[in-house]
Formats: C-alpha cells, sequence, structure tokens
C-alpha cells in the first residue's frame, strides 16, 4: 500500500480500523495492526518497514484503502512496528478537517 509494490500476503501486515462506538462521530478513528490477519474488517496490507509505512501515512493512504473519513491515529500501527508513535500521529488541521501528520508538519519548516 505504502510503496505500491506487492507481496505474499504472508509477507505484509494487514491493518484495519477500530473505531470507540462510545465516543460519537467526532473521535479519531484508531489503526490497529493485525499480524494474525484476523480481525473483522476490511483490511489495508502494506509492508512491515517504516519506509513504506512512511509513505503510507505522507501519501493518506490509510483512509483511502480503508475508505474512513477524518482524522486517523497511526500510532499503534507505528508502535508495532518499532517506530516512536508520536511521530506519526495524525491530527485534523482545525480550518479543513483534513489530517496531517505531526511529521509532515514539522518538517515543513525551512532551515534557515
Amino acid at each position: 500500500m505504502g510503496c505500491r509494490g506487492s507481496d505474499s500476503w504472508s509477507a505484509l501486515l494487514r491493518v484495519v480500523a477500530a473505531t470507540d462506538e462510545g465516543a460519537g462521530d467526532s473521535s479519531p478513528v484508531t489503526l490497529r495492526p493485525d499480524p494474525r490477519h484476523r480481525l473483522p474488517g476490511r483490511g489495508a496490507w502494506l509492508h512491515p518497514t517504516s519506509d513504506c509505512f512512511e509513505m503510507a501515512v505522507r501519501r493518506k493512504a490509510f483512509g483511502r484503502a480503508l475508505r474512513l473519513q477524518g482524522a486517523v491515529d497511526v500510532s499503534a500501527v507505528a508502535e508495532h512496528l518499532g517506530l516512536r508513535p508520536e511521530q506519526h500521529a495524525s491530527v485534523p488541521t482545525p480550518a479543513t478537517g483534513r489530517t496531517r501528520s505531526v511529521r509532515d508538519q514539522s518538517t515543513n519548516h525551512k532551515a534557515g
């Protein structure tokens, strides 16, 4: 998904969307890693590498693959891959409702 490459299903990590039913529509959708490929629901597949994951976050591929609208929290998947989750948490932008990762926001500053 992130790198747009294909591989056997056993080499890929499946990711599913998990919502907190009691929180209402305004809560962000949490992505949950599914290494055993058993969780119910629509799944998105990616290579379990930081490069493929970062590319998927940057391209906002999780929302499209899982047919989601609104904010998506990818911190559980980042933690599963051994990455720092605070670097990849998605937050909605207040003006448009779109999401931008915290990492993308911090790298948009010009070096002086």
